[in-house]
């Protein structure tokens, strides 16, 4: 295991910040358009694929994306087509009768079982044209128990959902390669045992303790080597400070687009996980939109990101597929 130990310094910020732009540690070309997959047969979670030649169907405001603001980012254009890619139901050929399919914005919130809502937003520019597509889960801790985990050798959602009989995966923080092993950047604490070294102020912790889950921001509450935590996990940067503030401002912004994860927590201590799977947020316009958006939150954390980003629900089967595969994990289990 590595020594504990804090890191800081502007050097170490500006590189950690630098990776997190472009969505994590490995660039690869993004997709054209996400690969969702669903067991349920509802068209509405294959949204994502058909977005492309479907838009024609028509689509509500609810999810608009507004022209941005003098202090805000500006819209990145996508850098090529979306392309539909084939759901896993076929849909039969139109006819001149045949209705268009219309496509939700906004599904709002959907009870899965005690505890657990999920959400899908399909965000539009201004002009119509497909923006980004959200898949979020809300989980109350009360109903559930939650984890960390890393592996040397990376695997996918799918392996590690099977190793730990996880209801919830979701990809974890940022790693570096090290003799061609993934060794986790920052501090990760698995079954009470530290590894790494912890973040300064511009980072943010996923702590785990007897009384469950708590999010923090690092220059508020700094992570303390006597603190007695189950399990924890630190990412940066902080997208939504607490009380609901903006964590990364326009000043900070580069324009870097990438696929993110985030982990948060609303202001009633429910747990809210979001992947945006097409690529077109960059940190300061994620990090606007989740302050005014409806999810109420009040501190929100950037995880790894591109290839990186993914998530799978186990029951009713849901996957935004992690184009990766991944050493660090966190993991919702049922009590």
């Amino acid at each position: 295991m590595l020594k504990s130990g804090r890191v800081n310094g502007a050097d170490d910020r500006i590189r950690a910040l630098q990776h997190a732009r472009r969505g994590g540690y490995r660039t690869e070309s993004r997709p054209s358009a996400p690969a969702i997959m669903t067991g349920r047969p509802n068209l509405l979670h294959v949204v994502p694929i058909l977005l492309g030649g479907l838009l024609a169907a028509g689509c509500g405001r609810t999810g608009v994306i507004p022209q941005p603001s003098a202090t805000s980012a500006p819209v990145i254009p996508l850098t090529s087509p979306l392309t539909p890619l084939p759901s896993q139901t076929p849909l039969p050929e139109p006819t001149s009768a045949a209705s268009p399919t219309p496509i939700f914005p906004d599904t709002g919130w959907e009870r899965l079982r005690p505890g657990l809502e999920s959400r899908v937003i399909n965000l539009l520019r201004e002009t119509g044209e497909p923006f980004e597509h959200l898949f979020i889960l809300r989980v109350e801790p009360s109903e559930f128990l939650f984890s960390v985990g890393y592996h040397p050798q990376p695997q996918s959602l799918e392996a590690w959902q099977s190793e730990t009989n996880a209801l919830i995966v979701v990809n974890g923080g940022y790693f570096r390669l090290e003799a061609e092993t993934p060794v986790p950047n920052g501090l990760i604490i698995l079954d009470g045992e530290a590894m790494g070294s912890s973040y300064g102020d511009f980072a943010g912790m996923f702590a785990i303790t007897q009384h469950g889950p708590k999010l923090r921001w690092l220059a508020q509450e700094p992570y303390d080597p006597n603190e007695p935590l189950l399990a924890a996990l630190q990412s940066f940067p902080v997208l939504v400070k607490p009380g609901g503030e903006l964590g990364f401002p326009a000043g900070e912004e580069d324009n870097q687009a990438a696929r993110r994860s985030v982990i948060g927590m609303d202001r009633d201590g429910r747990l809210v996980l979001l992947v945006a799977s097409i690529g077109n947020f960059t940190l300061h316009k994620l990090s606007a939109y989740l302050v005014q958006s409806d999810l109420d939150l009040d501190i929100a954390i950037n995880l790894d990101g591109g290839p990186s980003s993914g998530m799978l629900l186990a029951e009713p089967f849901e996957v935004i597929p992690a184009y990766a595969p991944l050493p660090i994990v966190i993991t919702v289990i049922e009590r």
